[in-house]
């Protein structure tokens, strides 16, 4: 094969897996704006105590599966061909859509029918980006290879926000439309893969390590499953920790994954090959990117949030279009992610990951640090400043760390590296998104009944029905503020309260301003606990970078020896 013809398949592979991360990343994000007409399309309450649930699947249930399943997929992909599961994923993925479309129930029942389907989707979600790396670092040499994953981890972010902006847009038009966009995509880059990509990385066929694959992905989704059911409100609590369920899936959870590492130190094929942890640049890559995605994974919720609830109702916008804006002010972290993504991990191929990975955990950092001193009613040119920074210095770590933990390993082991990778990548973002929303539900608990049940009796609102909407779990108004309702209309509307009120009353009740006031200084507690847990997080993930070493002369193409740390 000549070189020329080389150059062509590299383009052919960073394009189709390109598309790939970005769909599995769009469809990450695209349902949680289109929620709202989702919930109302098949007829059912999101915010009701007993909907809650199937709230949070939609929500969770995607990353869990992702999370859980990277790792294995990329150890097939090992065994079997990377291009085989890859390909497979697409085809996983798009029937998965066409599914999720056809919903024929109603109420819980389509509730259920969508939240099975999105885990289908999701296992070929995981099957394309527990591959995508691996055939990129296959297809590139190692000083271009920066450059390549620089551009599909750039993909991935561009595809969480744009789902923000296309959910709401397609949900305006019909719920269903959220699922067929995926359709023809899905289809067309579906046969180009089967046609066009090929396996030209090294295959080591064994056996599977059932063992192995049982204990983590049960102790893994019972960890994720405890932190779902521990976000609902349980016997009179704002929260369910003290769930006995949540409590024993947890200790279960840990002992499993506990018995997983005791299984594969003595298996011969393990499903993880934990001796890669001795190479330095693989470990403190995994470990930065860990940090990084717990430090971010539930910020795109919390400034979310913070727009859809606050800022743009008290700049006038309807509840129903709070969800289309807030994915357009939150436009400058793509842009900075683009912008810095590419650009850092071409530069990476040349200098190295391990300064352009740590300054852009610092920055990253700064930009929280920032946040945390905005005022709840912030100008939008300082917020879209900070989430840009924010952009810039997760750009300036992902595709250099990546590019530098899939360079240490030996080629044989690519496909496992880069399940492992995701797999730690999507844990942190699983687990972000559930200690996110349990520090600002303690933020609320502690003020936001209070400052809800006066104002609401400032109102005309009798006692007894202030004190009873007031106590309601918190994590119902941080939903109906994610959802674009208007939660003192929603609480209120089962009352009959609103017909006894004046017009002026009923006005500021359920006008822009009511529900924002008494939600910001509550929400502002919560804000303060999740941002400096952030900083923290951040400093973390940039020591473990720095601690990755110095760089060196990049793998000569074809090398399957372990590369030296970058």
């Amino acid at each position: 094969m000549t070189a020329e013809d080389d150059s062509g398949y590299r383009w052919v592979a960073l394009s189709n897996t390109t598309a790939a991360v970005f769909m599995s990343a769009l469809d990450g994000s695209i349902v949680i704006i289109s929620l709202p007409a989702i919930f109302r399309g098949i007829g059912l309450d999101p915010l009701a105590a007993q909907n809650i649930g199937y709230l949070l699947w939609m929500i969770m249930g995607y990353r869990l599966v992702q999370a859980v399943a990277v790792t294995t997929l990329g150890r097939l992909g090992d065994m079997f061909g990377r291009v085989r599961i890859y390909n497979a994923g697409f085809a996983v993925f798009t029937v998965a859509s066409i599914l999720l479309s056809f919903d024929p129930f109603h109420a819980s029942g389509a509730a259920i029918w969508l939240i099975v389907w999105r885990l289908l989707q999701a296992l070929g979600g995981s099957m394309l980006t527990g591959n995508s790396a691996a055939i990129l670092t296959d297809a590139f040499p190692a000083d271009r290879r920066g450059f390549a994953l620089g551009l599909n981890q750039v993909a991935a972010l561009a595809g969480q926000l744009s789902g923000l902006v296309l959910g709401g847009l397609l949900a305006a038009w019909d719920w269903r439309a959220v699922f067929w966009v995926n359709v023809p995509i899905g289809l067309f880059f579906t046969v180009w893969a089967y046609r066009k990509l090929r396996d030209n990385g090294e295959r080591h066929p064994g056996k599977i390590d059932w063992w192995g694959n049982a204990t983590f992905a049960i102790g893994l989704s019972a960890i994720l499953i405890a932190i779902t059911i521990g976000l609902q409100p349980y016997d009179g609590h704002t929260m369910g920790w003290g769930n006995p369920v949540v409590i024993g899936l947890l200790v279960t959870g840990l002992l499993l994954l506990i018995a997983f590492v005791g299984i594969e130190r003595g298996v011969a094929e393990p499903m993880i090959e934990l001796s890669l942890f001795r190479i330095r640049a693989f470990t403190a890559g995994n470990l930065a990117a860990l940090c990084a995605s717990l430090a971010q994974g539930g910020l795109q919720f919390v400034l979310i949030i913070w727009l859809q609830g606050i800022w743009l109702p008290l700049r006038g916008y309807d509840y129903a279009d709070t969800p289309l804006w807030a994915g357009i002010f939150m436009l400058p972290l793509t842009c900075g992610f683009f912008v810095a993504g590419p650009l850092t991990g071409m530069l990476s191929d040349r200098f190295g990951a391990r300064g352009f990975a740590t300054v852009g955990m610092m920055l990253f950092g700064s930009s929280f640090i920032g946040l945390l001193f905005l005022p709840i009613v912030f100008p939008y040119w300082a917020f879209a400043l900070l989430i840009a920074l924010n952009g810039i210095g997760t750009g300036m770590f992902a595709a250099p760390n990546t590019s530098s933990i899939m360079g240490s390993v030996p080629a044989r082991h690519r496909g496992v590296a880069s399940g492992m990778r995701a797999t730690f990548q999507n844990s942190g973002t699983a687990l972000s998104i559930g200690v996110f929303f349990s520090l600002m539900i303690v933020g609320l608990s502690a003020n936001l009944p209070t400052t809800m049940s006066t104002g609401l009796q400032d109102q005309g609102v009798p006692a007894t029905v202030a004190d009873n909407v007031a106590n309601l779990p918190p994590v119902a108004s941080l939903f109906s503020a994610l959802l674009g309702v208007n939660p003192i209309d929603h609480l209120l509307a089962d009352t009959g309260v609103l017909t006894t009120l004046r017009p002026d009353q009923v006005q500021t009740l359920t006008g822009h301003e009511f529900f924002p006031g008494l939600l910001s200084g509550p929400f502002h507690d919560g804000l303060v606990i999740v941002f400096v847990v952030s900083i923290l997080l951040s400093v973390c993930a940039a020591v473990a970078s720095l601690l990755r070493g110095a760089p060196h002369r990049p793998e000569p193409v074809g090398e399957t020896a372990t590369a030296a740390a970058r």
